[in-house]
């Protein structure tokens, strides 16, 4: 990781993940599995990391505003899952997708890396810097993820901006969020990053597999 991006993980990790005794209780939730979608990377980025903003060896940072996303990945028993591979990919801040199926693709912002990649740590937690999420026709703003644990669980959802108007016109959000608790688990509540970086969000989000 560069260390510019590293600094500042490092620093999100310090002030907003929640303790794990919080989750511990059991029978959590489970995190709502959702589609891929048309738009998970046919070639990945040679530049993968979980700094999605600088794409390694360009000067220019990617258009949008910087959201800084973490949690941990758990068990429904509240059990970190340590060494699980979490991706994330989504849309540049003009709505578009590094994928030869999109629309405009040459408009793409070329300094947004647009998929990254991390293994969970020994506390089951992961980090990425990324852009606040944006809407396109179709779709509400969300992010995608992947998740595969080291037992061989596996895990396709999305993420969105909590209370946003166009969630309940979204019918892949509408399918998952059928309760409350299912919607804690895929409604990001932003936070100004206060600390981290000027101008830029935090949410902490965690994902339960069974």
């Amino acid at each position: 990781m560069r260390p510019f991006s590293r600094r500042l993980l490092l620093a999100a990790a310090g002030t907003s993940i929640l303790p794990l005794g919080d989750s511990l209780a059991a029978g959590l939730v489970a995190t709502p599995a959702q589609t891929e979608g048309p738009f998970y990377p046919t070639a990945f980025p040679t530049d993968s990391d979980n700094d999605l903003v600088q794409v390694r060896g360009q000067a220019a940072h990617a258009l949008g505003t910087v959201l800084h996303l973490q949690g941990r990945v758990l068990d429904a028993s509240g059990k970190p899952l340590d060494g699980a591979l979490v991706e994330i990919w989504q849309c540049d801040a003009h709505g578009i997708y590094d994928h030869p199926r999109q629309p405009g693709r040459d408009r793409r912002d070329s300094a947004f890396q647009g998929y990254g990649k991390m293994l969970t740590d020994a506390q089951s937690t992961y980090r990425f810097r990324t852009l606040k999420p944006v809407a396109y026709p179709g779709r509400t703003p969300h992010i995608h993820l992947k998740v595969a644990t080291a037992d061989g669980r596996q895990l396709t959802t999305q993420f969105y901006l909590a209370d946003d108007p166009q969630n309940e016109r979204d019918f892949v959000y509408r399918a998952a969020a059928r309760d409350a608790r299912q919607r804690e688990r895929i409604d990001m509540r932003l936070q100004p990053a206060d600390g981290i970086e000027a101008g830029a969000f935090t949410t902490t989000m965690d994902i339960v597999i069974v």
